[in-house]
């Protein structure tokens, strides 16, 4: 039998269940206190409620109940699913990724159940979590708790939610709204007059949203066409796409459908089934549960996002759900499809997080396919306004935007103030939190909620702004590292991993630098500008703002209205991204150097990684230079290897950004003079010996771009055939030239001011002796 604290609860739960049922909208419950007392409350509340096990998921570290369970870091394994009852047991820890994405699974008239330590103490407490944001040198006693102080507040402060105190054995808010019923509307959805899909398709559809976005799928009936979704999660997105996929299959059409998991994908195969079955097409002797076979000889089957790409010649029409968990290489892989549609989530940070927004967007606009867009805003798995998706929101900042644009649209350099956004200011300003972050969001395609954790609660992570007449135009997300003991860079030099300091972690384990951890640096995690007053020079005025306060002299800094005493000094800047020819220029033109290029590509933004230093001490300016010359020297012999693929204009953009001090130097005989000499001047041939043509071409990227007069195209000729060694056909083709003898023509022309400029006595004699005669 339950104790009179538990009754209380599951009256309540109930109640809260009942409600939740009757608006077709969720409810979340908090059992705030004793660990041990929150799961015998939970237990007698689940014995009680008329809820499924099979419709009931704990995600938490241990299997403590009779239903499905995960731990928070397999969150992702929910997305696309939805559940009557989410319990998230956040007593050891609390992820905010895993958070966000739970609140998506929880069905319209279901619960989501926090088992919480005491609110007034959990934002002292540290877990898991906050372990990960004690990078060294800083401990686990440097890590604060704003951030769940910042969520104990709005769990108080929303509607919709109910608050238990265990520990007092008191209801402290029911979270009941004594709402009106919801009246869902029954009307039947009219298909286009023009329609291709079956009627059927229209009438499973519960919005209008939902049938718009089944009529924009009919465009894949023509080639090379793309459709994209994008919606909030709930709003039915993977069931259009559902329902599209079974009209053509049901017309005879292969589908093949990829997704992060197949459990993301269910959802559509669950829609295109009934479909399938209403339209009596549906082959049962031939479905299973990864394919649907109908009775056209059509077919809508499941694979693997890297199986996908491979095969998709196999397949009439591609869709990818839950396209923004994957990473962009894979998205752009799949764009090799005539007939693709991708679905997507706005907000909620599904997996990988806005790669798909930020950066894949730019490449399905540049390729071949006609593009057909739809948005969908009403909900279908519970009512609009629902008080749980408005409190996540809120409370994971989902929703964050910078200001509007009428508010920004005259800011310049001259017109904005620097300013340090310390954590407090942000937790006790909401706008400016959500101005910030909200920029940091839009800008980049990596910004999760567990990067507002970190804002507010890591020790080494720094915020800067610029701000217009109070707005936030121009943001930077710093990460203080190096500068750790002599243990920690022994160890690290040995092969063990440093959290949180990213620079040095490469410039060691994999460049073989023990001291580069050493000297102290600030790493630029993420800088953006707001999209309205972009390219009017703020990021470099942001930029200069940090070298002055982190660089310069000890002194006060004006901070809006405040002084406050500047940080130490450091010995570097440093930032790493993905690299763009666009990118490199900008960090080149604020005075940072490239030191290292990745050798294998990012999973996340399909580009190769390039890290950047800019010295601000004798100790930072000895660091770059010795990465400089390191750089410099293996580049030609990376470039033939592991960065064969490299864009030509990446190649050169980021040789060009380092110092010409730090080329090799340039020690070429007397023979290879002349065989370099004779092939720009004469009838030698490049191919003889390419070595002294590459040692030629780094220098000249280094240090004579301005000095030599060369075209981009030449540029991009002497990066694909000399330090590349691609094949002349290739070159050929890629840079447009008409034959291989015209390139190879057009190779030797490259290298005479190259020769006029850097050539010996002895090649000049051979230049000479060509020209003259």
């Amino acid at each position: 039998m339950a104790a009179d604290g538990d009754a209380n609860a599951v009256d309540l739960a109930r109640s809260l269940r009942a409600e939740a049922v009757q608006t077709n909208e969720r409810r979340l419950l908090v059992l705030a206190g004793d660990r041990e007392q929150g799961y015998d409350t939970l237990e007698s509340v689940l014995d009680r409620l008329a809820v499924p096990i099979s419709r009931t998921t704990l995600v938490g570290p241990e299997d403590r109940l009779r239903c499905e369970q995960l731990p928070q870091t397999h969150a992702s394994e929910l997305l696309g699913t939805t559940r009557d009852v989410v319990v998230l047991d956040a007593h050891t820890e609390l992820q905010p990724n895993a958070l966000g994405k739970l609140v998506g699974t929880v069905d319209g008239g279901g619960l989501l159940i926090l088992l919480t330590p005491a609110l007034e103490s959990w934002p002292e407490r540290r877990g898991a979590f906050d372990e990960s944001l004690a990078v060294p040198p800083f401990s686990l006693s440097d890590v604060t708790g704003r951030f769940r102080r910042r969520l104990v507040e709005t769990l108080r402060s929303h509607r919709g939610i109910a608050i238990v105190d265990l520990e007092d054995d008191r209801i402290v808010d029911n979270g009941l709204t004594d709402p009106a019923p919801e009246r869902r509307d029954e009307t039947a959805r009219e298909p286009p007059s023009d329609r291709r899909f079956p009627t059927a398709a229209y009438e499973a559809c519960l919005t209008d949203d939902q049938a718009e976005a089944v009529a924009a799928f009919e465009s894949l009936f023509d080639t090379p066409q793309a459709v994209v979704l994008e919606a909030d999660r709930g709003r039915g997105k993977s069931s259009a796409a559902g329902l599209a996929a079974g009209a053509f299959a049901a017309e005879g059409a292969d589908v093949l459908v990829t997704a992060p998991d197949f459990r993301n994908a269910r959802e559509v195969f669950d829609r295109a089934e009934e479909l399938c079955e209403t339209l009596e097409r549906i082959d049962t002797d031939e479905s299973e549960s990864r394919r649907i076979e109908t009775t056209a000889r059509g077919r809508v089957r499941y694979l693997e996002p890297t199986e996908a790409s491979e095969r998709l010649e196999t397949a009439d029409i591609l869709v990818v759900d839950e396209a923004a968990a994957l990473p962009v290489a894979v998205l752009s892989s799949l764009l090799a499809a005539d007939r693709v549609a991708f679905a997507t989530t706005v907000h909620g940070y599904e997996g990988a997080g806005r790669g798909f927004s930020v950066r894949f967007r730019d490449r399905l606009e540049e390729s071949d396919h006609a593009v057909t867009e739809r948005t969908l805003t009403a909900p279908i798995r519970y009512a609009a306004g629902d008080p749980v998706e408005v409190w996540a929101f809120r409370a994971l900042l989902l929703d964050a935007r910078p200001p509007v644009e009428p508010l920004v649209t005259d800011a310049t350099p001259d017109s904005v103030n620097y300013r340090r956004l310390e954590p407090d200011d942000l937790l006790t300003d909401e706008h400016l939190l959500r101005e910030a972050f909200g920029l940091l969001v839009l800008a980049h395609y990596r910004t999760e909620p567990n990067d507002l954790a970190r804002l507010l609660d890591a020790p080494n992570l720094e915020a800067r702004a610029l701000v217009h007449e109070g707005r936030v135009v121009s943001v930077a997300l710093l990460a203080r590292e190096g500068n750790l003991p002599a243990d920690d860079r022994a160890m690290m030099y040995e092969g063990g991993r440093i959290r949180g300091n990213m620079l040095p972690d490469v410039l060691t384990s994999q460049l073989r630098d023990e001291r580069a951890s050493e000297s102290a640096g600030i790493r630029v995690v993420r800088i953006a500008t707001h999209h309205a007053v972009r390219s009017r020079g703020l990021g470099s005025r942001l930029l200069a703002g940090i070298r002055e306060e982190f660089a310069g002299e000890r002194r006060c800094v004006s901070d809006g209205e405040q002084e406050r005493p500047a940080r130490e000094r450091v010995d570097w800047i440093g930032t790493g991204f993905g690299a763009t020819p666009g990118l490199l220029e900008f960090w080149r033109e604020n005075g940072y150097s490239t030191v290292h290029l990745s050798t294998t590509r990012n999973d996340a933004s399909g580009e190769y990684s390039a890290l950047m230093l800019s010295p601000t001490s004798e100790a930072g300016r000895d660091l770059y230079d010795r990465h400089a010359k390191w750089f410099s020297r293996r580049f030609a012999a990376l470039c033939s290897d592991a960065l064969d693929d490299l864009e030509p204009d990446v190649a050169r953009t980021a040789l060009g950004s380092v110092d010409g001090d730090a080329a090799p130097p340039l020690e070429l005989t007397d023979h290879e003079w002349r065989v370099v000499a004779g092939a720009a001047y004469g009838p030698g041939l490049f191919d003889v010996d390419p070595g002294p043509f590459r040692r030629l071409a780094v220098r000249y990227f280094l240090e004579a771009p301005d000095a030599v007069d060369l075209t981009d195209r030449e540029e991009r000729l002497l990066v694909l055939r000399v330090l590349q060694a691609r094949e002349w056909e290739h070159v050929a083709d890629r840079l447009g030239y008409h034959s291989s003898g015209q390139c190879m023509r057009s190779l030797g022309d490259a290298f005479c001011p190259i020769v006029d400029h850097y050539g010996s006595a002895v090649a000049l004699e051979v230049r000479d002796r060509f020209t003259d005669s």
